[in-house]
């Protein structure tokens, strides 16, 4: 045997922690090239409304009314969440006051 004990520990040791490296630097191009296909997706979309922008087919300002009516239903929504979970919150009160005295 050429290596020595200590010598063979100590490769193997490295050849794990450099196979955990590798590891690690494949996860990560893993999730960039999981970056790059969202921002491509992305790119896309806004070059397609930018398209139909310039020939009319979508209204800027239509566009605006659009928002500002869906952000007031859900501004909407959220409070009749809201007051739904109050609710919910009264009646397990009331529940659990009928659990504890019934």
């Amino acid at each position: 045997n050429w290596v020595s004990t200590s010598e063979g520990d100590s490769g193997i040791a490295g050849f794990s922690a450099l196979e955990s490296a590798v590891e690690r630097l494949l996860d990560r191009v893993g999730e960039l090239e999981d970056a790059v296909r969202k921002t491509n997706r992305r790119r896309q979309e806004v070059e397609t409304l930018l398209e139909r922008m310039t020939t009319g087919e979508e209204n800027p300002a239509r566009m605006s009314e659009q928002i500002r009516v869906l952000e007031s239903e859900n501004e909407d929504l959220r409070r009749r969440l809201d007051e739904g979970r109050a609710g919910v919150d009264r009646l397990l009160a009331r529940v659990r006051y009928l659990e504890e005295n019934g």
